[in-house]
């Protein structure tokens, strides 16, 4: 049955068009097509292959065989808020209190309140593009308009030009999404860039909403990216939407958190509130036990992405048929084949002929219609047989 003749089609034209014309993910179609081939190696969504660890999950297990099930405090409880302000506070180098941290069911929700506070119908927020295309589908859900620039393109390596994304501020502008280190590209802002785009915010009266969910998988020795933490004042308007899913292999708890200005707090609250009325307790005293023992298990994953990084660019480029720059952060390859300029064929096509699956770059914006993204946070076994298997195909 098709969808213009299933129950209720007549009706769609009658819905809200940022309810009706919220885009499908490209990832999903070319996952869908190949979540069911047996022996199928999954790099196309970004997460690794580890289960949450036990610490984590007994935490949550006290929890509900405590009877903590039900409602409770919107913001967040008040252990998980102190965790969370420690944990910041540890990393950054810089005391950050609790009241400036909200739980929310995801990092997704934490991207809709960020939208949702601060543009609606005829706001524009300025992208710099390949992105994580949940970024413009949610502004677009909200109302307003997401203006990508797409990034230069060298060798392989993206850069930020920002001439371009001064350009691209108007009187609409409401903000600038900026994620580093980015999925899907790699590319990792330095200090100094996260200065110029600080100015340049604070020139246009705009704000900041700062995607820093991978900061900690970073190769070049430092021990994570540089944030805007790092360059900010209090009163600068800088929104920092978070997750517990990368760190700390937890993607299916759905559970993150977003960072503000403590006088947000009663906002930020009643959008919760109205949403999903808050975060299961089990699932916050879960994220408490990550924050306060995961630090093993963090350097774990990083070193497994550290191996795989190297596995995935050294196979890749071994083929002479890629074009790629091994990424500065994130755990993301992004390349092009050379001579193939439909990513969205070419993903559907290693599928049914490598059996590895690959986002294709159509779904990241423009800048990436012609790329792959490959998740390297995965065992290096698997992505050695990956590799093989795409050197195979590409080389054919």
């Amino acid at each position: 049955m098709t969808t213009s003749t299933l129950p209720g089609a007549s009706l769609i034209a009658e819905l809200r068009p940022e309810a009706r014309n919220a885009p499908e993910s490209g990832i999903v179609e070319v996952v869908n097509h190949g979540r069911l081939k047996p022996g199928l190696i999954p790099l196309w969504v970004g997460e690794g292959d580890l289960s949450t660890p036990d610490f984590i999950v007994r935490a949550a297990n006290k929890s509900l065989a405590d009877g903590e099930t039900f409602y409770t405090w919107q913001r967040g409880i008040p252990e998980l808020r102190e965790a969370l302000a420690r944990y910041h506070t540890a990393l950054y180098g810089q005391p950050l209190s609790a009241d400036r941290f909200f739980v929310t069911g995801s990092g997704m929700q934490s991207v809709q309140i960020a939208v949702r506070m601060i543009a609606g119908p005829g706001d524009e927020l300025v992208i710099p593009t390949p992105a994580w295309p949940n970024f413009a589908a949610a502004i677009g859900v909200a109302g307003a308009r997401a203006v990508c620039v797409p990034m230069d393109l060298e060798h392989g390596r993206f850069t930020l030009d920002l001439d371009k994304l001064a350009a691209a501020i108007t009187p609409k502008t409401r903000a600038l999404v900026i994620n580093s280190p980015a999925n899907p590209t790699g590319w990792t802002a330095t200090k100094d860039e996260l200065a110029a785009l600080l100015s340049l915010a604070r020139k246009h009266g705009i704000w900041i909403i700062a995607d820093e969910i991978y900061g900690r998988f970073v190769y070049g020795g430092a021990p994570r990216a540089a944030s805007f933490h790092d360059v900010m004042e209090a009163e600068d308007r800088v929104l920092f939407v978070q997750t517990f899913s990368k760190n700390w292999a937890m993607t299916g708890w759905r559970i993150g958190w977003i960072e503000v200005p403590a006088a947000f707090g009663q906002v930020v609250e009643n959008l919760i509130q109205y949403s999903t009325s808050g975060s299961p307790v089990f699932v916050q005293r879960a994220a408490i036990a990550a924050l306060t023992e995961g630090e093993p298990f963090v350097a774990e994953q990083i070193a497994r992405a550290t191996e795989g990084r190297k596995i995935i660019f050294e196979g890749l480029k071994a083929t002479n048929r890629v074009s790629l720059t091994a990424p500065d952060g994130a755990f993301y390859q992004f390349f092009n084949v050379d001579g193939r300029e439909d990513s969205r064929a070419l993903a559907i096509e290693l599928v049914d002929e490598a059996n590895v699956g690959l986002a294709p770059g159509t779904a990241f914006g423009p800048g990436g219609e012609t790329g792959l993204r490959l998740c390297f946070a995965r065992k290096s076994s698997d992505l050695v047989e990956a590799v093989a298997r795409l050197q195979r195909a590409l080389t054919s």
